[in-house]
């Protein structure tokens, strides 16, 4: 039987830093690691709005990355 086994996860803040000189957006990102694997949504969005406070850029959008391996025993 295969099983899913977590190895980690982070959080990937992106913010609006303006437009380019061809009047594109620009976003910048920002990982933070080692984020629990059992974080509730509550949990991340009150981190990733204080995190996004922070910044000298508006926030505007995260992504929790999990990484895991898939074993067959």
């Amino acid at each position: 039987m295969a099983n899913i086994v977590f190895k980690n996860a982070s959080i990937r803040l992106h913010f609006d830093a303006g437009l380019d000189g061809d009047g594109k957006p620009v976003v910048k990102l920002k990982t933070y690691r080692n984020v629990s694997g059992s974080a509730d949504a509550a949990s991340l969005a009150a981190a990733v709005s204080a995190l996004g406070g922070l910044s000298d850029y508006p926030y505007i959008a995260a992504e929790k990355i999990e990484t895991a391996e898939i074993t067959e025993y």
